[in-house]
């Protein structure tokens, strides 16, 4: 689709210190669309972003790619702590949890798919750092949470995405929850690492563990969002760690 821009400068950004090469989205979670656009343009509230995706499909375009918009906060991405410096960050319209959080329309989505696939055409960013606002600080975000079609976004050339077969799932047995320790802990906390979540490696399933799944499962198991690591998450993470570390492979040889 052809991508038409509204402008709506933000002075909220400062100086890059290098090219971007993550892209992180997030809903608005404000009533309106008109709320968080004058919320991301106020130098008062000191949080912008990069473009601004309403539900209808119009694009904002708030702050130049070059410069560092301030739309992440604290958190980590495979070891990236200023995500900011690192990233380009999509706002897209939606009331989130506490406002009335529903789907996101096709012509939003359709706006998405097509901005993503505009950035990457200037920016080398690997699938694998194509993530939610959630993925980089699970202890304090939800967003855009597990309505956003991140298969739609994957089937789109955009982002990882991943379904285990159900031999693959049956394999992995039961399920890791809070409290549990041992082999499987360590393999699973070792995995979300990997992914690049900033959870530690571990054998103890605490509560750091279960944020931090919940974060997953937002992303790549949407429909159990409950910080219980069932079969199926398992097998989820482990296909998505492959595809990941297949790409790595693919960019080292390129």
């Amino acid at each position: 689709m052809p991508l038409i821009f509204e402008d709506a400068p933000s002075p909220n950004f400062n100086a890059r210190r290098g090219p971007p090469d993550m892209l992180v989205l997030h809903y608005t979670g404000m009533p309106t669309g008109e709320a968080a656009l004058a919320r991301l343009c106020d130098p008062a509230a000191e949080v912008s972003a990069h473009y601004l995706v309403e539900e209808d499909g119009r694009i904002f375009s708030l702050v130049p790619e070059e410069r560092r918009a301030w739309h992440a906060g604290r958190g980590a991405w495979q070891g990236e702590t200023d995500v900011n410096a690192a990233s380009i960050g999509i706002e897209i319209v939606n009331p989130g949890h506490e406002f009335g959080y529903r789907a996101f329309p096709d012509a939003q989505i359709e706006a998405v798919i097509a901005l993503t696939a505009d950035i990457r055409s200037r920016w080398s960013i690997p699938d694998a750092r194509i993530i939610a606002h959630s993925d980089l600080a699970p202890e304090r975000k939800e967003d855009p949470g597990e309505l956003f079609p991140w298969k739609r976004l994957a089937q789109a050339g955009h982002g990882l995405w991943f379904e285990p077969a159900h031999e693959r799932i049956a394999a992995l047995g039961g399920f890791l929850q809070v409290g549990d320790e041992g082999i499987g802990v360590v393999v699973l906390r070792a995995g979300l690492h990997r992914l690049g979540y900033a959870l530690q490696p571990g054998s103890t399933y605490d509560a750091e563990t279960a944020t931090t799944v919940k974060a997953f499962q937002r992303h790549w198991r949407q429909d159990r969002v409950d910080g219980v690591a069932d079969g199926e998450t398992r097998a989820t993470l482990m296909g998505v760690l492959q595809l990941a570390t297949a790409e790595s492979v693919t960019g080292v040889l390129n």
